[in-house]
């Protein structure tokens, strides 16, 4: 392990974050000179400083020599593990110093939570009141998401990419990217590609939101956490504030859209018909969608919840896809919906949106790979011999594919499981369905939870611990989890 290289790359991605930062800082400063006094430009001032300072101590660090050696320049396979998951987790520790800093502050695990929520795209809030709070510093909660949207690896291999063969080693450990629909395309090219595909949805959906009444400081931070598919607003209310079916219907678009994979999009411009035709996770996760809406507004309809069917699917569909693509934006209390529209909401912050997406979840095309799995393998029941081939998108899948999909869905259910567990030992007062969640809701990168922890209300009354613990669950659903486990083992920071 050559932890000079690790050093260099995190150093990079570290000033990327104060760049962030003091984008905040000079709208801070903007706001003060135009009379609107700003207290978060110390804040952001102090944060991005010492943000600066740490990202200089690790490029110095990658300069040392040691025993006469330069650090290596190729990132192998170990080393790039090791900077995907220390990235989340340093990103988010600075990432909170804006949070700790201004007025009112937060402490250091509602921070360290908050951050974590953000550059995550969890969407989850230990915020009670964002009116008390200046707009730069609500503008820095929605870049959190918008950096960790596409995901920040990504944006720096796209927009420097001097790392060479390296990129590739890096680029296939984050989860919004599928990296095998690139084929032979080089890996900087495809990470450019992808960040226009999310600046031009950005300022499509911005634009709209404009259009549609929002203030221009408004649309842009609901741009930012839509297409991130984060859920981070400006808003108390959230976009219940606006009770606009417009907006809801611009926003709904847009999170649809960026529940898809980005590369659909870039198939669309290079016109490429065939793989379009192939395309079954979009087809199957759109089927689904329309199928959960309409058997939830039936229910609400059916249990005198709304007065009509429309009502229903005005209460519904909204919901559906925020909590499918994993956004939390909110418009209805669904905590106080049937169960059987509970249950199905629940179905949904497991499943997520597609990959290559900015949506979280298991990915839909873990579940198709599911279904068509347990289907061959009740054939082999009765036809032993027969030999079959896993195909996903018309594609191909490695042998290997077949084990680690059964493996990583039964690993992420153990994970929620054992953390909806340890969240009711912390927290003994907590119910069940609060406890399920509060797991879920990060483990999934969703936002709001169920019951007391709902699209109402807000996680900062949980305990330190609970908070430091749910982060973790959030760092585990954005990376896909192995990326987070393979840190704890001792193998992997071994000498070669």
């Amino acid at each position: 392990m050559d932890f000079r290289v690790i050093a260099k790359v995190l150093g990079f991605l570290l000033l990327l974050v104060a760049a962030a930062m003091l984008a905040c800082f000079f709208y801070a400063l903007g706001e003060d000179w135009w009379g609107m006094e700003s207290p978060a430009i110390k804040a952001l001032g102090i944060a991005a400083g010492i943000t600066t300072s740490a990202a200089a101590l690790l490029l110095l660090f990658s300069k040392l020599r040691f025993k006469g050696k330069k650090a290596k320049k190729e990132i192998l396979r170990r080393e790039a593990i090791a900077i995907v998951g220390l990235t989340w987790i340093l990103a988010a520790a600075f990432g909170a110093l804006p949070y700790i800093f201004c007025d009112p502050a937060l402490s250091i695990s509602q921070a360290y939570f908050e951050s974590m929520s953000g550059f995550t795209t969890t969407g989850s809030t230990t915020i009670n009141d964002l009116d008390l709070y200046p707009n730069s510093i609500l503008l820095w909660r929605s870049l959190t998401q918008w950096l960790g949207g596409l995901g920040i690896v990504v944006m720096f291999v796209a927009v420097l990419g001097f790392l060479g063969v390296g990129n590739r080693s890096l680029m296939q450990h984050e989860s919004s990217v599928n990296i095998n629909e690139g084929g032979r395309v080089r890996i900087h090219d495809m990470a450019l590609n992808l960040f226009l595909v999310y600046i031009s949805l950005t300022i499509a959906c911005g634009l709209g939101l404009w259009l549609l009444g929002m203030d221009w400081f408004d649309a842009l931070n609901h741009a930012l956490t839509t297409i991130s598919t984060g859920g981070f607003s400006t808003k108390n209310a959230s976009v219940g504030h606006y009770n606009s079916l417009a907006i809801e219907s611009w926003l709904a678009l847009f999170m649809l859209l960026s529940g898809f994979s980005f590369m659909l999009y870039i198939y669309i411009y290079k016109k490429n018909t065939d793989r379009l035709k192939r395309e079954e996770e979009a087809r199957n996760y759109t089927i689904g969608l329309i199928a959960i809406t309409l058997l939830i507004s039936l229910n609400l309809y059916l249990s005198d919840t709304v007065e009509t069917f429309g009502n229903g699917l005005r209460a519904t569909f909204f919901t559906v896809i925020s909590i499918s693509t994993t956004t939390g934006f909110g418009t209805e209390d669904y905590d106080q919906w049937p169960v059987f529209s509970k249950w199905l909401i629940l179905i949904l912050m497991f499943i997520g949106g597609c990959a290559g997406s900015t949506a979280g979840g298991v990915k839909v095309n873990r579940v198709i790979l599911f279904f068509k799995i347990s289907a061959q393998e009740l054939v082999k029941t009765f036809r032993p011999k027969q030999v079959f081939s896993l195909k996903i998108n018309g594609i191909k899948m490695e042998q290997g594919v077949r084990a680690q999909t059964m493996f990583f869905l039964i690993l992420a259910v153990f994970i929620w499981g054992v953390g909806t567990v340890s969240i009711s030992l912390i927290e003994p007062d907590m119910d069940l369905q609060t406890s399920l969640g509060a797991g879920a809701a990060t483990m999934f990168n969703i936002g709001p939870g169920l019951g007391d922890l709902g699209p109402t209300d807000n996680f900062s009354a949980l305990h330190p611990a609970s908070l430091f613990m749910l982060s973790l669950l959030m760092t585990l659903g954005r990376l896909e989890i192995f990326a987070v486990l393979v840190l704890f083992m001792p193998s992997l920071w071994r000498k070669y």
